[in-house]
């Protein structure tokens, strides 16, 4: 009787949902720009961080298109409180990764922190439930307590890369011993420049014989 009264709907298009369809319909699923670096060991992403820092493995679920099917989804998972879009790509993305040798290595999933007063306001990291998926398909811990965000920012999808780093947005490390000899995976919304991965990733290298791989839902 509730789906009568309130069918759920596909946070792409907004028509109602099919049996068995969860989130995002069929149709539009066929339709999102596949990335999947992961299926053919593109090394795109990793030339996103050529001379910045040392990444083994990078992917990104989607492409990322202005007024496309891949911005409505983040801006609903983002913005409009829809937060089982994040769950949703966690878990077709690892279900991917669980199939591919080198993430089968990974021994920790890391998200990019959010400032507790911008969580606070949202109610929700929106990269939680895609890296908790991820995690959970690859059979290994999720830790959201090592990266602390300590300073706030706004926006960052105008910003040049110079702009972007030199904002004030400051992350630090804690825990450094949870994270010696571990291959982590960073986890994040979107790459655009590359720039708060950098740093999230700068700071997990303070750890003694740390490795980075990162996994995105989704790369401008």
């Amino acid at each position: 009787m509730l789906n009568l009264l309130f069918p759920k709907i596909c946070y792409s298009c907004h028509n109602p949902l099919l049996k068995g369809e969860k989130t995002v319909c069929i149709k539009c699923i066929h339709s999102l720009p596949i990335a999947s670096f992961h299926k053919n060991e593109s090394n795109f992403l990793k030339n996103k961080f050529y001379g910045r820092f040392l990444v083994k493995n990078a992917t990104s679920l989607l492409y990322f298109q202005k007024r496309g099917i891949t911005q409505e989804l983040l801006h609903n998972l983002k913005y409009r409180g829809k937060e089982e879009i994040s769950y949703f790509f966690g878990k077709w993305l690892g279900a991917e990764l669980a199939e591919c040798e080198n993430y089968n290595k990974i021994d920790l999933v890391i998200p990019v922190p959010l400032h507790k007063q911008k969580l606070k306001k949202r109610g929700y990291n929106q990269v939680e439930g895609f890296g908790k998926e991820i995690a959970l398909a690859l059979d290994v811990a999720y830790r959201d307590d090592i990266l602390i965000k300590i300073s706030k920012s706004g926006s960052q999808v105008f910003k040049t890369r110079m702009l972007r780093f030199e904002t004030e947005e400051v992350f630090s490390i804690q825990k450094l011993e949870d994270i010696k000899n571990k291959h982590i995976l960073l986890v994040d919304d979107i790459i655009t420049t590359g720039a708060t991965l950098e740093k999230c990733a700068l700071q997990l290298l303070k750890g003694d014989n740390v490795n980075i791989s990162i996994a995105t839902i989704a790369v401008a």
